[in-house]
């Protein structure tokens, strides 16, 4: 029995050879299955641990990070210190440009 794909619930899912995911890159090509319709792609679970496990050990697999920090107040705004080797890794120096963003009661913030 041929499986419907669950995004567009049109196309069947066949298999696929050839899925291409890039990280930092980096390129791999993994099995998984394909949306005839839409052309959606679902990388096997194998090969998805595969890929990560090579990442990691690249040293380009993003690990979550949820940092605690303590707000700081400076004339009538707050302030939050980032972490050094935060501002390493994203190359962020005194006078560097940011944007803050508010989505929810979640803060996001983009070096530019």
């Amino acid at each position: 029995m041929k499986k419907k794909c669950p995004i567009c619930e049109k196309g069947e899912l066949v298999k696929a050879e050839d899925i291409v995911s890039e990280i930092e890159g980096y390129v791999f090509v993994e099995r998984g299955e394909r949306c005839t319709a839409c052309g959606e792609e679902f990388i096997s679970e194998n090969d998805a641990q595969r890929t990560i496990s090579i990442a990691r050990k690249l040293g380009v697999w993003p690990e979550p990070l949820k940092l605690h920090r303590n707000l700081s107040k400076s004339g009538r705004g707050l302030v939050l210190r980032i972490p050094s080797d935060l501002e390493k890794g994203l190359k962020l120096k005194a006078g560097s440009h940011i944007s803050i963003s508010k989505i929810g009661h979640k803060i996001i913030i983009e070096p530019e």
